[in-house]
């Protein structure tokens, strides 16, 4: 069982309204958003859930990615809490923070990033995460 931080990189064809919890509604732009997150229990697990379609709505994320599409998943594996520090990271290089998305039991404004061009390849993703790599999402299903 690994435990990490990941990034689950994700695009959005179009500009949508779309429900975040039970009655919450948010605007989101065409274009590029980044989540970060953590699994300090079983990250292969946690992964494998974010990647499934058909799944219990339970966290911000899930409602996000109904319409999104995942297009690559960054992890680095740790025992250590870096989710917040490398989530503050990502959100100097983004052009907007997602306020109050996926951060309900911290202290960040968010822990969603829109980003308008793809920010896979950004050599700053990659030095937020050190040895970070790109899992294959096929090999998650």
């Amino acid at each position: 069982m690994n435990k990490g931080i990941y990034i689950l990189l994700t695009r959005l064809r179009n500009s949508k309204k779309i429900k975040t919890g039970k009655i919450k509604y948010m605007i989101f732009q065409r274009g590029y958003y980044c989540y970060v997150g953590s699994a300090l229990n079983n990250l292969d697990k946690r992964l494998k859930r974010h990647l499934t379609k058909h799944k219990k709505m339970r966290w911000h994320i899930d409602y996000f990615l109904r319409h999104a599409e995942i297009i690559g998943v960054k992890v680095k594996i740790t025992n250590k809490k870096e989710e917040c520090d490398v989530n503050k990271k990502i959100g100097h290089i983004s052009l907007k923070t997602i306020h109050k998305f996926g951060s309900s039991d911290c202290k960040c404004q968010g822990h969603l990033h829109y980003f308008k061009k793809n920010p896979l390849h950004h050599p700053a993703i990659d030095n937020f995460l050190e040895i970070s790599r790109i899992k294959k999402i096929k090999k998650f299903i």
